[in-house]
């Protein structure tokens, strides 16, 4: 049985180590617990272990010698993300089935075409595949049959029926949706088409409501009546540094982020909030627009031709999308979130995000031709960095919100091209300018 070190509690060093067959002196942590099948004693075994490029989590495994019967879990411990995470997956073909999935116990899982819903702490966290949800789930429903049976008949044939109609979608008849909503951001679902877009699989984060960070554990129910509303007052926010505590994004320890009122030449003001961790050294900086929505969306595309062009400072709001076409590469909005940056840096982040911190490139879940494939993409970005390679770099911004230096200002840039359009009624749905109402709110319909 394995003991952590009075060292590691302490902050010595990591209890949570990288998957290896190679340490033999990192055994699982042995605990006698009560089966729940049988009620006799079995043995729940624990490893605080790393996947990598993805995060720390805990392997739970229980295993009863009296009734044989065994169960294995998986959680998170890695820290909240900043914001929610919504994973809207077409299934078409069986080989769609073979998704892989991480799904942590806060998600809500969803087949909109059955109106079927798992609730969030309802289920463990799972590491599995779109086909194992779907025998999970059929699993739950089976479990008090025999009882419903018998009290209940009428009941327990509606639930066969259902269940039938869950194991028929494992043949794809006909398309069908899995929705995962996860308002702590752990959970994932792998795209086998990386770098390049998945056209079956839509990813899309949101902010978290009050409810779902009581639900987390982030706020407690008392802090809701303690919240008061900040003072506005913009004219001392522009002039000052706002400083305020928070934690690393990488190593969790507590850090401070600066938060700044910025006016760009040529553009707008926005707000920046930079981190800083004297931990681990992270740096990292957030942009965020500091105007309205305007009234058109922006579209800009700079035909890379030089080294130089890295330089080239760049401000990526919330809501654009990057496209680089030589690459037949496409990054959807929030991907990076808002960054106030040079072309190079939005670069070497895309590279970080599709390549260095894809978590089913290495391990079991890789195969040569992705992990090759992935490679190879990479390489390309470094050609792109290094100016050896010719491309256009397109951002698209929905809520014109977005820019790109222009080098040669106020005389036009003849490598880069600024187009303003009018949105479509998906990208105004998706800004939330659809329900807003801005005149007239008060009156009652």
């Amino acid at each position: 049985m394995s003991v952590i070190s009075e060292d590691n509690v302490r902050g010595g060093g990591s209890v949570f180590k990288d998957i290896s067959a190679d340490d033999d002196d990192w055994l699982p942590t042995e605990i006698e617990s009560l089966c729940m099948n049988c009620y006799q004693n079995g043995t729940t075994r624990l490893l605080l272990t790393k996947i990598p490029f993805f995060k720390e989590i805990i392997v739970s495994s229980f295993s009863c010698d009296n009734c044989s019967w065994s169960n294995t879990e998986i959680q998170s411990a890695g820290r909240i993300q900043e914001q929610g995470i919504c994973y809207t997956f077409k299934v078409k073909t069986k080989q769609d089935l073979n998704r892989e999935v991480v799904k942590a116990d806060s998600a809500t899982t969803r087949i909109p075409e059955l109106d079927f819903e798992i609730p969030p702490y309802t289920q463990k966290g799972s590491l599995s595949t779109v086909e194992g949800l779907l025998d999970r789930a059929v699993a739950g429903l089976e479990q008090d049959q025999a009882v419903r049976r018998a009290a209940d008949p009428e009941v327990a044939v509606k639930i066969d029926e259902f269940i039938q109609r869950l194991r028929k979608l494992k043949e794809v008849e006909s398309e069908f949706t899995l929705v995962i909503e996860d308002p702590s951001g752990n959970s994932f679902v792998e795209n086998p088409s990386a770098p390049q877009k998945d056209e079956a699989l839509t990813v899309s984060r949101f902010k978290r409501t009050a409810q779902q960070d009581i639900q987390l554990g982030i706020k407690a129910e008392d802090d809701l009546d303690e919240e008061e509303p900040p003072a506005d007052n913009l004219e001392a926010m522009r002039n000052e540094v706002l400083v305020f505590r928070t934690n690393c994004p990488e190593c969790n320890a507590p850090a401070s982020t600066n938060m700044k009122l910025v006016q760009i030449p040529h553009f707008k003001e926005v707000i920046i909030m930079a981190t800083n961790c004297d931990s681990c050294g992270h740096r990292t900086n957030e942009v965020k627009s500091g105007g309205a929505t305007e009234e058109l969306g922006t579209k800009i595309t700079l035909r890379v031709t030089d080294s130089s062009d890295m330089t080239r400072d760049v401000l990526k709001s919330e809501t654009c999308s990057v496209a680089i076409p030589e690459l037949e590469f496409e990054l959807g909005m929030a991907a990076l979130g808002g960054k106030f940056t040079t072309l190079e840096g939005l670069l070497k982040d895309i590279k970080d995000l599709i390549v260095s911190k894809n978590p089913f490139i290495c391990g079991d879940s890789s195969t040569s031709d992705r992990v090759q494939k992935l490679a190879d993409f990479g390489a390309k970005i470094d050609m792109i960095m290094a100016g050896e390679m010719d491309v256009h770099v397109i951002l698209d911004d929905p809520a014109g919100n977005s820019y790109l230096q222009n080098v040669y200002a106020p005389e036009p840039d003849p490598e880069m091209t600024t187009e303003k359009y009018t949105r479509t009624l998906e990208q105004n749905e998706d800004l939330g300018l659809n329900d807003m109402k801005t005149e007239g709110y008060q009156e009652e319909d």
